[in-house]
């Protein structure tokens, strides 16, 4: 049985652990380095991607910025969380705002040093990245478009840090990122209109509350109807391997998100669609592996 202590401790921990979002930052972490070895490092052995020290500079000092990001989110956003979402707000609470706040400053320094045995250049990145982040939650958050589409650049910066690690600046991999670009942004207006209820209680001006739900679905529709186009080029201009498969699902998948969208009306009906994307991303995550597992056991 564990003690009084050790529950509180342990209470503790998953605490910071939701605030941080470890799930998240892990799915990332995985996502980093299956694009290195699948897409980015084509060049390099299987050995010399895993064991290479300043990709693991770059995906820690990316898993200690994002992390810092959710902290100083989670901080700014506290009043809001408690209407948004109450069960998660009470676990995040019983970590004290002080105790968040000096994490946030460790987690920022401890990315900074780590960039630092990579190059200036990343120090200069990550620096950039950190300021984007708090700038993001203190202020741009709460403006419409612009606090979106912050949101969506910001959520795959770290993919262009090992883009510029690697030199690798091959079409297939623009195109990838705008796949993944339109789907988050779909993401962010769907936690939007998810959102409507604390966000108007503590002003934010978001685009549901500015313009209104019907407008947001109307964008969502534009943004689903524009992945189209970076799907069409990954499937019949590209070689994907089986990774295809990943592609005419999403598309089955988006397809139902807009059935779904236009009967909406509930936090319940959001919070659904806000599941499908967030399926759509981590799927596509793992759907890296299927581009061709010949790929990794040649390179061993």
């Amino acid at each position: 049985m564990l003690s009084r202590r050790q529950k509180h401790i342990l209470l503790k921990f998953f605490s910071l652990f939701s605030v941080v979002r470890g799930y998240n930052i892990l799915i990332i972490i995985i996502a980093q380095y299956l694009t290195s070895i699948y897409i980015l490092a084509y060049n390099k052995t299987l050995k010399q991607v895993v064991l290479d020290l300043n990709l693991f500079m770059i995906v820690l000092a990316s898993a200690a910025t994002i992390a810092g990001g959710y902290i100083i989110n989670n901080f700014y956003d506290s009043e809001k969380d408690l209407i948004n979402r109450p069960i998660k707000s009470r676990l995040d609470r019983l970590v004290s705002q002080n105790t968040k706040l000096s994490f946030y400053f460790v987690l920022n320094f401890l990315a900074v040093i780590m960039a630092s045995y990579v190059s200036f250049k990343a120090v200069l990145f990550f620096s950039i990245y950190i300021f984007g982040i708090w700038f993001y939650s203190h202020k741009l958050k709460k403006l419409p478009f612009i606090g979106n589409l912050t949101s969506a650049v910001l959520t795959i910066t770290p993919f262009f840090a090992i883009f510029m690690y690697y030199k690798n600046f091959e079409t297939v991999i623009f195109v990838h990122a705008m796949f993944l670009f339109l789907i988050i942004s779909m993401r962010e207006l769907t936690k939007d209109l998810e959102n409507i209820k604390g966000d108007l209680a503590q002003n934010y001006k978001t685009i549901p509350i500015a313009y209104g739900e019907k407008m947001s679905k109307l964008m969502l529709t534009i943004l689903s109807v524009l992945t189209l186009a970076p799907t069409y080029l990954l499937l019949f201009r590209f070689e994907l391997g089986h990774m295809y498969l990943y592609f005419y699902l999403s598309t089955l998948l988006l397809l139902g998100f807009l059935v779904v969208l236009w009967k909406s009306n509930t936090k319940t009906h959001y919070l659904i669609l806000h599941n499908t994307l967030k399926f759509i991303i981590v799927l596509g995550v793992f759907s890296i592996l299927l581009i061709d597992i010949t790929i990794v056991l040649n390179r061993i």
